[in-house]
């Protein structure tokens, strides 16, 4: 599964580890009883998406991958002949 490279770029990790740090407040307020400090979790969560999506725009994710089914790959090449 390694050689995929599923996620393995600095907007993936900035996201997912944003997205990571909200989790853990929003789960810390809620068990204390904060709506404020919840709904200040959940930004950050959303934030998190925002800013890996927004550095993968920026070039620093994962490019797209070509199909790896043959026939489309076949179909989307000119034959030589």
């Amino acid at each position: 599964m390694s050689s995929s490279g599923h996620g393995h770029t600095p907007a993936a990790w900035t996201g997912v580890i944003i997205s990571f740090i909200g989790f853990c407040v929003a789960g810390a307020f809620i068990v204390a009883g904060s709506a404020p400090g919840f709904w200040a979790g959940m930004v950050l969560i959303g934030l998190g998406a925002v800013v890996g999506g927004l550095m993968r725009a920026a070039g620093l994710g994962q490019e797209p991958r070509r199909s790896a089914n043959p026939a489309a790959r076949a179909k989307a090449q000119p034959q030589e002949g």
